[in-house]
């Protein structure tokens, strides 16, 4: 049986140093004082490497190096993720396939990092996965924006549902009894035509309408029906 570990590093690759200093300072307060992640760099060891994977404009993004001495980061941490019964022969046929599913240019900040590829990784080698916490801030953010991405879908549901009853309202005030879209379009431009589509006719109808609403609501107790049939 072979020991597979995490080596867990903070993202500091910056050409700013101040930045990378004011990441570092993040990741000490949301992971070591709140307990909820940071910006984390991920690779996983197993026998003499660590494999991890980054992006590249062309071949595989997925690269080793010596067991926490990657040098775009700076080493944080390593956590034991249990222990795998695979030979270094079927580990090289898992890392082989990986290289032609995960190439550089696929590369994404919230949906397929480094943390996203050991995660993978861990699942060929039979190992528990990543703590939520090291890829926590991706997934957030990836959940994020499908959020955005669904609530859009529904407000482009909501302006069509909504021209569509405007539609059908406005057939109504002009007499017209057909549920037909095609037909209620026709209407809508016959009534234009005849009218000369005017803001004359415009403000005429507008009055009718407020002149219903209006007595729809007066103090006298009864009730105003109107039935399409």
């Amino acid at each position: 049986m072979t020991e597979v570990v995490l080596h867990i590093y903070d993202v500091t690759n910056s050409a700013s140093a101040k930045t990378n200093n004011v990441i570092m300072q993040l990741n000490k307060i949301m992971k070591d004082g709140i307990g909820i992640g940071g910006i984390f760099h991920s690779a996983v060891q197993i026998y003499d490497l660590e494999w991890s994977f980054g992006y590249c404009e062309n071949g595989t993004g997925v690269f080793s190096c010596h067991p926490k001495q990657n040098p775009m980061y700076t080493y944080r941490e390593s956590i034991s993720l249990g222990k795998t019964s695979l030979s270094a022969h079927s580990v090289t046929q898992i890392l082989t396939k990986l290289s032609s599913e995960w190439p550089g240019y696929d590369y994404d900040l919230l949906s397929k990092n480094c943390n996203h590829f050991c995660d993978k990784f861990c699942e060929q080698l039979g190992v528990q996965k990543l703590p939520a916490w090291v890829n926590r801030f991706a997934n957030a953010g990836d959940a994020a924006i499908e959020v955005a991405e669904n609530t859009a879908v529904r407000f482009r549901q909501a302006k069509a549902e909504i021209v569509s009853a405007s539609r059908v309202a406005y057939r109504f005030l002009l007499g017209g009894t057909s549920t037909s879209v095609a037909e209620g379009q026709g209407s809508v431009q016959g009534a234009r035509s005849a009218n000369g589509g005017n803001s004359m006719f415009q403000a005429s109808w507008l009055k009718n309408l407020s002149g219903l609403k209006s007595s729809q609501n007066a103090p006298t107790g009864d009730h105003v029906q109107v039935e399409i049939f």
